[in-house]
């Protein structure tokens, strides 16, 4: 027989296991009456924990939301991948969350027992994150587009375009997405009446808050849903006047994962032999071809074979 104590952080531990729990079965696993289930359930609210009962036939007990966080119980690796996650997130490329991540790992590695303290030190020493580079994402602007996605609420906000042109863009925001390197907000621009892409970078703030009646009806996603893919596509798509397409002679399966779907889109040739990337013919192009290290054989435009050529000779001159 546990003791009361014990059996309140098993109890508490299992509710947090599933969504639902039949009264008779959560008696069963704790090896208790149900009448002492119900009064260990009593002191769990007590004690703050928003616990929900319903009766009847499928009747019993539900761990649900509540007016406050409450202690939560985590099992060592699950201790284990939060201490990680808020460690790095102190040196993510969300602005602002950085204290609060700090906080939270102080909180949770003093109440680390040895064993899983030894095992996070020796992680800490050999994750080695490198300086952040790039630009920075205020954590509560992320959070208030996330917000939106969810509830389908339009909103407006100030945005700068890549030639630092600013306005104010009323939209119906659709999903967050994160490349590796930025984030994006796909959303359905109410003036253009079409699907875009925005940096949250360049957003510089939300005008005003969501009001009631600023729900939107849902669209069909773009590109049947992948929200990744279409922004992946979105950006690699040429802003200039020329779109490169290469034949690249390496297997499809290699360079679809040496290429990020941001710089361009790979499609397979040959039953997946070699394979074709299409992306914006930009200066930086002829240095990244040469970088990845294949055969390759540019399809258009004859002005990035003249770069190419001009390269080829700088190259030979310089190795003279």
């Amino acid at each position: 027989m546990l003791s009361s104590s014990t059996r309140l952080l098993r109890l508490l531990s299992l509710l947090q296991t599933r969504s639902h729990w039949m009264g008779p079965e959560l008696a069963e696993r704790l090896e208790v009456h149900p009448r002492t289930l119900r009064r260990d359930i009593d002191r769990l609210r007590q004690l703050g924990y928003p616990v929900h009962a319903s009766s009847g036939v499928a009747g019993g007990y539900a761990f649900r939301a509540g007016q406050a966080l409450p202690p939560l119980l985590l099992e060592d690796e699950e201790a284990l991948a939060v201490s990680i996650a808020l460690r790095t997130a102190t040196a993510g490329a969300v602005g602002g969350i950085e204290e609060p991540a700090l906080r939270a790992l102080v909180k949770l590695e003093q109440a680390m027992p040895a064993r899983l303290r030894k095992r996070v030190d020796a992680l800490r020493s050999a994750i080695l994150p490198l300086d952040r580079t790039g630009p920075v994402v205020e954590v509560s602007l992320l959070a208030a587009l996330a917000s939106a996605c969810r509830d389908q609420l339009r909103i407006e906000f100030h945005y700068e375009d890549g030639q630092g042109r600013s306005a104010q863009r009323s939209v119906e925001p659709q999903g967050v997405v994160h490349t590796g390197q930025r984030w994006y907000l796909v959303a359905w621009d109410r003036v253009r009446n079409d699907w875009r892409t925005f940096r949250i970078d360049r957003i510089d703030r939300i005008v005003g808050e969501p009001q009631v009646g600023a729900h939107f009806a849902p669209r069909t996603s773009p590109d049947g849903g992948d929200l990744k893919g279409y922004v992946s596509r979105s950006i690699s798509a040429p802003h200039h006047a020329e779109q490169a397409r290469v034949v690249l002679h390496a297997p499809y399966a290699v360079m679809s994962r040496r290429i990020p779907q941001s710089a361009g889109v790979v499609s397979s040739l040959d039953q997946g032999q070699r394979c074709q990337l299409e992306c914006a013919a930009n200066d930086s192009l002829v240095y990244w071809l040469m970088a990845l290290d294949v055969e390759f054989e540019v399809l258009a435009p004859a002005s990035l074979t003249e770069r190419l050529r001009v390269a080829g000779e700088r190259a030979l001159r310089c190795a003279l």
